[in-house]
């Protein structure tokens, strides 16, 4: 099995909701991959960059894999941030807890100083919400 030298995953977690944000695998990884998928619990993982792996062994075990795709260093498309919010609604109801896996070609990166580009920072300055994600306690996010 190759070795995996990249960083570890990092768990964000808000009220029931848990994301991890992780390294792009290759086949020669995916072993290790599925592991930490496992570890945290995932259900879900979102791939927003082209297929670097094969995702049968990870459909295999019971993770849903989503292809949505979108230019490095680009914003996502509507179609896509619409996708997303559909499924953070169903799944948290559905599956309280549970952890979704997203990740890019290098998205750990973004942890570092400077990281984010000027397209990237202008669409969050004009993102406005198109709904609301609401919990049982009545909380809201945007």
């Amino acid at each position: 099995m190759a070795r995996m030298n990249r960083p570890a995953p990092v768990e964000i977690t808000y009220k029931n909701m848990r994301f991890l944000i992780t390294h792009n695998p290759t086949n020669a990884t995916l072993n290790k991959f599925i592991e930490e998928l496992k570890k945290y619990g995932v259900t879900t993982v979102v791939r927003v960059c082209e297929a670097t792996y094969d995702a049968t062994l990870v459909v295999k075990e019971g993770i849903q894999v989503l292809d949505w795709p979108f230019d490095d260093g680009a914003p996502p498309s509507n179609q896509i941030v619409d996708d997303w919010l559909n499924l953070l609604k169903v799944k948290f109801r559905e599956e309280p807890g549970c952890c979704i896996a997203v990740h890019c070609v290098a998205g750990l990166g973004r942890k570092r100083r400077g990281a984010f580009n000027c397209k990237q920072l202008f669409y969050l300055e004009k993102y406005r919400p198109k709904m609301r994600l609401r919990h049982r306690n009545n909380c809201c996010i945007q």
